[in-house]
């Protein structure tokens, strides 16, 4: 947990209410869900793109070539996202976030779900 509160400090949270507000006003950006595919598969954020934290930093350049767009990431908890968010960070994104409570936070609001 140490190392995932290190990354916290230097990532900024984005909550799902914000998340669903983005989505309502048709803002532009990139929804990635970094959890693992068995956990995509089972179901996932409307609109939410997969690249798993097993891969994200070698393919998101692919996906998401602008180092500009915004990017806001979730997984289960929080946890991968905000390490996953750290290492965007670290490669150039400017603009990322990692959603609050993850999936968990986002069944919890009743926010829309794809499976």
């Amino acid at each position: 947990m140490k190392f995932v509160d290190d990354a916290k400090e230097r990532v900024r949270e984005i909550s799902v209410q914000q998340v669903m507000q983005k989505l309502s006003r048709n803002e532009k950006f990139h929804l990635v869900d970094v959890r693992e595919e068995s956990e995509w598969a089972a179901g996932r954020a409307q609109n939410a793109a997969h690249l798993s934290k097993g891969v994200i930093e070698r393919d998101v350049e692919k996906s998401i070539p602008d180092f500009n767009a915004e990017i806001v990431l979730y997984c289960g908890g929080g946890f991968r996202s905000a390490l996953a968010a750290d290492n965007l960070k670290k490669m150039g994104y400017k603009n990322v976030f990692s959603m609050a409570g993850g999936w968990s936070a986002w069944l919890e609001s009743g926010a829309p779900v794809q499976k």
